[in-house]
């Protein structure tokens, strides 16, 4: 039986996109550890419509 952890899903959401005014987006799942990482996660992840890597900021 799988351990119940402190990780949970988090989206993260690419800010220049979303600056632009394009349509679409580029979100990406990942997890992260509630009880040590209690601030937002910002990743630098590629964003394929934009072709280059982006900084993605968690939403929600």
């Amino acid at each position: 039986m799988a351990k119940k952890g402190n990780r949970i899903q988090v989206i993260l959401e690419c800010t220049e996109h979303k600056a632009s005014g394009m349509p679409g987006t580029s979100r990406y799942i990942t997890t992260k550890n509630k009880k040590v990482t209690t601030e937002r996660l910002e990743l630098k992840k590629f964003n394929s419509i934009l072709k280059k890597m982006t900084l993605h900021k968690e939403i929600k």
